[in-house]
């Protein structure tokens, strides 16, 4: 590409003032609400009016530079701002595709350094650039050449709609409820309305009054539970819709979206293991997703998904292909013994002690109703299958050059960690660890969560473990006999 400063796609002018227009809605349809008279209209049109010579400055304002040595953007008016990346920290670049972008043929360009220690380190965004561009910037930024035929490409996963029965399992829609049900909150108070103004709501209010609070419960659970349902399925369709894992020569690529489409370019160089993650109810649904342990993608997590939500033995077989190695996805795991057993089972039944105790304290002191440390003595059987749910979690393994922890019950982790990734090891010992002879080992590293660590090991293993994974790293620290 030319090394002169470059703008950004003309046809971002017909994307940026709607763009503006959208992000301030909410503060104009206040505006246009709460103003008297005629006040309000004419605020709100200047709101607009101001959003739209906002979103057409930034075209005229801002360029760009690609040079062998930096990738550089300038923008502003009045404050001048100019972000300089260095391109051997490039990590990854990512186009990313709204609908009315799709429809002029744009992209959005966001190139990540995988840091966080300095202003801007996320990323440089580009928004917008013609698609072919933004595409040809790609393979130009990370010293890859476009596959030319579909033959140099292996496809190693693609959504099937049957995956989508695992949406509701993700409880995503908790999150779109709770924005929905916020804006319409902050909505009704600004406008002020009053339920005796509406008949028909003072009357349906009248009749939830008069009815048993057990019904009442037991219909908003039910409601609770279809609406969740309901919007776990479009939001998992929205986002995972066309989802496409291919690799090709040297790269992991990952295309999903349906309105909003997104492209993700991982360098298999750059790759340093997989995560396989099972929440419990989508464990209960035999259903898993997979994600990438990647230098580069700090803080990105979006950016690393390998496969969504989607039956448990295809996430085996997706970490098993990245990493060439599918024994890591499914082999068996060295469990942690009975000290680590009778540490869940212990912690499990003070935490219930402790709330059904407090509860029966209210309720002899300060007459606290009785059913609060009824109800809490549920806890000591359910504490007790937790506990056992989580020690059967509990597990590790060195599997070829791979170091593989797992952990977790409500959400169960199954980590593979290539041990040539490891820089370093910490060894973790509490008061009541050392009591029972166990170690929480973590492997540091410089990719994904920066550490990973197998929790409760006997002392022995855990030494042995890091010593077999990393030969010489514990040499001189260590005693031998």
């Amino acid at each position: 590409m030319s090394e002169d400063w470059q703008r950004l796609s003309a046809r971002m002018l017909a994307v940026h003032p709607v763009q503006e227009v959208v992000r301030l809605l909410p503060v104009l349809i206040g505006v246009l609400f709460i103003g008297r008279g005629g006040q309000g209209q004419i605020w709100s049109l200047v709101g607009l009016g101001l959003a739209i010579v906002a979103g057409l400055l930034r075209w005229f304002t801002t360029t760009y530079q690609i040079t062998a040595e930096h990738v550089r953007v300038r923008r502003g008016l009045l404050s001048r701002k100019e972000l300089s990346v260095p391109r051997d920290r490039i990590r990854t670049v990512d186009l990313t595709s709204r609908p009315l972008q799709r429809i002029l043929g744009l992209s959005r360009v966001v190139i990540g350094t995988g840091r966080g220690d300095w202003q801007g380190a996320m990323g440089v965004t580009l928004d917008s650039l013609a698609t072919a561009d933004a595409a040809r910037l790609r393979e130009e930024l990370l010293h890859r050449r476009t596959e030319q035929t579909e033959g140099l490409v292996d496809v190693l996963a693609e959504l099937r709609p049957a995956w989508v029965r695992f949406g509701p399992f993700t409880l995503s829609g908790i999150a779109a409820i709770g924005v929905v049900v916020g804006s319409l909150a902050n909505l009704f108070n600004e406008v002020r309305i009053d339920e005796d103004d509406f008949g028909m709501l003072q009357s349906l209010v009248g009749r939830v009054a008069s009815t048993p609070v057990w019904v009442i419960v037991i219909v908003l659970l039910v409601l609770t539970v279809v609406l969740v349902s309901v919007l776990s399925v479009i939001a998992y369709v929205l986002a995972f819709w066309n989802f496409r894992l291919a690799r090709g020569e040297g790269t992991l690529r990952v295309t999903r979206g349906l309105l909003t489409t997104r492209q993700t370019t991982i360098e298999l160089r750059r790759l340093r293991g997989a995560e396989i993650s099972e929440p419990l109810l989508l464990r209960a649904a035999r259903g898993a997703r997979c994600s990438a342990i990647t230098t580069g993608l700090r803080g990105e997590h979006s950016g690393s998904v390998l496969l969504p939500p989607a039956p448990r033995a295809v996430a085996h077989r997706v970490a098993g292909d990245v990493l060439e190695d599918p024994a890591t996805a499914t082999a068996e795991l060295v469990q942690h013994g009975p000290r680590a057993r009778l540490r869940r089972h212990t912690r499990a039944f003070l935490f219930a002690a402790a709330v059904t105790g407090l509860f029966a304290l209210l309720w002899w002191f300060a007459d606290w109703p009785a059913w609060l440390w009824q109800v809490a003595l549920a806890l000591f059987p359910v504490g007790a299958l937790l506990a056992e749910d989580r020690y059967r979690n509990l597990g590790h393994a060195l599997i070829g050059g791979n170091l593989v922890f797992r952990q977790g019950s409500l959400v169960r982790r199954r980590q593979v960690l290539a041990t040539e990734g490891v820089i370093g090891w910490v060894f973790h010992r509490s008061f009541f660890q050392r009591r029972a002879g166990l170690i929480s080992l973590t492997a540091t590293t410089a990719a994904g969560r920066q550490h990973y660590t197998g929790i409760d090991v006997p002392a022995a293993e855990a030494i042995a473990l890091a010593d077999a994974a990393e030969p010489g790293l514990l040499e001189p620290f260590l005693v031998r006999r």
